[in-house]
């Protein structure tokens, strides 16, 4: 059956008459066919610019140049609302700049060139270095000016942590992968702070620094072959050599000694390590107490601060489904230097701090690649006409993009106020709430993307429509500082160890009881399940464990959407509340974006969205 013809009518119809037969084929007496030919001038006016093969019809001029700023309307009320409003000129300039076409080709030239490394000179000696494009520079350079990886620490008034936000959303149109070394030195200064008060003296400088040809870059390097998320199973292993006992730089012939009172060497490697150009990286390892022991006793997995360097060897590039203009790598230790960041031992508790701030970003991440989807969908849809009349008049397309729509803003709103948290350190909000909204809104990112995508048709498969990139990108925030199980189980073990946290969010979400019958019943119901996970109800702690860790992931999508419900029916408009709470929390919509009920002011709601 033909998907695209109208049925066959169900009357009959007369046939027509049959025509005369003509003189047979062969036959002296059948007249000469002539074959009409178009001729020189209708050739040549086919062939012109206006002729059928080189019209363009129908099709969206480019997004850009566009204002990322002036068009996100959540944005812009976030910030002011959670505190950000005096850095409103700065994100302003950031949103503008982002949505240059400059940026955008940058952005292409970076993904489009790819990055190299370079392990040794034509003599043979290491250099571990990495040629990227100078677009890739450009773009890292302009995050670093306006403050992005350093500016709060560096600020230090309400509202920082916010400001930076906003703009770290803005700035990540312009490419993913460049986001990653600026999330990363964003967050090694708590980590310092906390864990060495005397290294954060020598480094945090640099580091918080806007001019880019002085500041300096931070990375992490945690995961190995053989563990993953489970870094407790690092076999890198780190050796004192600066409490008296001997050491050489193995990159010094004449094996002279140079090392400070606090230094070890780490052996070893780590299968992901990203932006090898950085200049500091927070590693784990195997802390000895013995150098000549390295299978001995000891700590245990501890966190030191490497300066690259001598004994830092670079082995290959990942090969990535997604931001490839980012060099992410893997990397052997052989006698690197390190010192150490926190207690011995403590490890996992030191380099946590730089966690909780990158999933902070993971979070931010995933709220741009949501917003960059929705607004190419809208724009697209605005331009593009099919059976007589343009697509965002459509219902159906209507109902999709306005499902895209409110889950945009829902992110957005969910990300400044955790970036709220961090300006107020309100610790066991911010922990317990990062946790939980790094998984939902990074899980929700890569079905959205495919969504958005769908939107462009054929058209949003063309690598040249940007919609390919996007979608590649998407999943990355959710595998990144712990995938979907890490982070929900994360959030388990939070409810465990730290009980304070539960009621700070549950705190948070309840400020919007009232507004709403659907939201109500879902708050009374999540509080009743979590309260019911560790319950002593007759069985024993491993059969309740398995059950609470095979309900973590429901546990915590549950969790996401209160707070993200609450947050728009304080906020935001009736109709994006209302249709949020219909679609997530009142079971009337079904499975797949754009299947929201009835009755939903979809319209509205995508006028919002991407302001005509």
């Amino acid at each position: 059956m033909s998907t695209t013809a109208d049925p066959a009518p169900t009357t009959a119809t007369p046939a027509a008459p049959a025509a005369p037969a003509g003189p047979r084929e062969g036959s002296a007496t059948a007249p000469a066919t002539a074959t009409a030919v178009p001729d020189d001038a209708v050739r040549r006016a086919l062939a012109g610019p206006d002729g059928p093969s080189r019209r363009v019809l129908n099709q969206a001029p480019p997004l850009h140049p566009v204002d990322l700023w002036a068009t996100d309307v959540a944005l812009r009320e976030g910030l002011g609302r959670e505190g950000g409003d005096w850095g409103a000129d700065r994100v302003a300039e950031t949103g503008r700049a982002a949505g240059t076409v400059e940026a955008r080709d940058h952005g292409l030239r970076a993904e489009r060139n790819e990055p190299r490394l370079v392990t040794h000179d034509r003599y043979g000696a290491r250099v571990d270095e990495v040629e990227l494009d100078p677009s890739w520079h450009r773009l890292l350079d302009g995050a670093i000016e306006r403050g992005l990886a350093g500016g709060p620490w560096r600020e230090d008034r309400p509202g920082a942590h916010v400001v930076r936000a906003a703009g770290f959303a803005l700035w990540g149109h312009t490419n993913g992968g460049v986001m990653c070394p600026v999330s990363m030195t964003y967050a090694v200064v708590p980590a310092l702070r906390d864990g060495a008060p005397a290294l954060a003296a020598e480094w945090e400088d640099r580091l918080t620094r806007t001019d880019p040809s002085t500041s300096a870059i931070a990375g992490m390097a945690m995961t190995e072959r053989q563990g993953g998320s489970d870094v407790r199973a690092n076999i890198t292993v780190a050796l004192p050599v600066g409490k008296g006992a001997p050491s050489a730089d193995p990159q010094d012939p004449s094996g002279a000694s140079s090392v400070a009172a606090d230094e070890y060497e780490l052996w070893g490697h780590k299968w992901f390590c990203s932006y090898p150009p950085c200049d500091v990286f927070l590693v784990l390892a195997q802390l000895r107490d013995a150098p000549e022991d390295p299978d001995g006793p000891g700590p245990g997995l501890s966190c030191f601060l490497v300066e690259r360097g001598p004994g830092m060897e670079f082995q290959r590039l990942k090969d990535k489904l997604g931001t490839r203009s980012l060099p992410s790598s893997e990397v052997e230790f052989r006698g690197a230097r390190g010192r150490l960041v926190g207690e011995p031992g403590g490890g996992v508790r030191a380099i946590i701090r730089m966690v909780n701030h990158t999933r902070l970003d993971c979070l931010v991440g995933s709220t741009t690649s949501m917003r960059r989807g929705t607004i190419e969908a809208i724009h697209h849809a605005r331009h593009r006409g099919a059976f007589g009349a343009s697509l965002v008049d459509q219902p159906a397309m209507q109902n999709v993009l306005a499902d895209l729509a409110i889950e945009s803003e829902a992110a957005t709103a969910v990300a400044l106020r955790m970036a709220r948290a961090y300006d107020e350190d309100d610790a066991a909000f911010r922990r317990f709430g990062t946790a939980v909204m790094k998984y939902w809104v990074c899980k929700r990112a890569g079905g959205h993307a495919n969504e958005a995508l769908e939107c462009l048709g054929g058209n949003g498969f063309v690598e040249e429509s940007g919609m390919p990139l996007l979608y590649r990108d998407a999943p990355l925030m959710s595998i990144w500082e712990g995938s979907g199980n890490v982070a929900a189980l994360d959030v388990l073990r939070a409810l465990g160890k730290e009980p304070e946290g539960l009621p700070a969010f549950l705190r948070e979400c309840a400020l919007a009881a009232g507004a709403d019958a659907r939201f109500d019943a879902h708050l009374r119901d999540v509080r009743s399940r979590v309260e019911a996970l560790f319950a002593d109800d007759g069985r024993s702690v491993e059969e309740r464990l398995f059950d609470a860790q095979f309900a973590a992931r429901r546990i915590v999508e549950d969790l996401g959407v209160l707070l993200q419900a609450s947050l728009l029916l304080r906020h935001s408009t009736p109709e994006v509340a209302d249709a949020f709470c219909a679609a997530r929390l009142g079971g009337e919509a079904g499975r797949a974006y754009g299947t929201l009920p009835r009755g939903v002011a979809a319209r509205a709601i995508v006028d919002r969205a991407f302001p005509a």
